[in-house]
């Protein structure tokens, strides 16, 4: 299994990069939680993964952290929950919110989330409450970690039309509805601001 990748990131579209170790270009996909800290094109990272074999695909999923891959693994051994589902969940929320939500019971801020309804949601708090017991860890969404800067770089080189495109399609790609992509970018835009930026507060509107 491929658990740690380590090389130049080449492209960033969310929820999507091109990590090229070694001359060999990974197409990793990650939640935004891990989206986020990672620096920008032309810079090394490290990024901790889970590799997915189906009969029709091989998929690399990517995050900062052991912490947030930990957290993936957990949900998606929740019955009827996949990693495209997962990448959704720790999009729209970190994963220490996610265990705030699960000890509450909170079944009305889950189903917020994309491809989340009341079932999923209800099974997520049953199946998630004993295995999260103990969780302890970091979360790459904390208010510190929100105070760095994010905005090097793409702000100086994508038009406002292309941030919002690529902000929409990023939406897309997490599960959400075309329509109500569409419109909580053009309600959260302001002068400015980059495609992470737009993602993150889309996402932080919609829960």
């Amino acid at each position: 299994m491929i658990g740690r990748l380590r090389g130049v990131l080449l492209e960033k579209q969310p929820p999507e990069v091109l990590l090229d170790v070694s001359g060999v270009g990974y197409e990793i996909q990650l939640p935004m939680s891990s989206f986020y800290p990672l620096p920008e094109v032309g810079q090394e990272a490290i990024i901790y993964t889970h590799f997915v074999v189906r009969e029709d695909a091989q998929l690399l999923y990517g995050f900062a952290d052991k912490h947030e891959r930990a957290m993936f693994r957990l949900l998606i051994k929740v019955n009827g929950v996949g990693p495209k589902l997962a990448l959704a969940i720790l999009s729209g929320m970190s994963a220490n919110e996610f265990v705030v939500c699960i000890n509450n019971e909170a079944v009305s801020q889950l189903v917020k989330l994309p491809g989340v309804g009341k079932k999923t949601a209800e099974r997520l708090v049953v199946e998630m409450k004993d295995r999260l017991k103990n969780w302890v860890g970091t979360d790459l969404l904390s208010p510190q970690a929100e105070s760095m800067d994010m905005q090097n770089g793409l702000s100086n080189t994508l038009s406002i039309n292309t941030a919002k495109d690529e902000a929409i399609s990023a939406l897309l790609a997490l599960g959400y509805k075309p329509a109500s992509a569409e419109k909580c970018i053009r309600n959260v835009y302001q002068a400015g601001m980059d495609c992470e930026d737009l993602i993150r507060s889309a996402l932080k509107s919609m829960v």
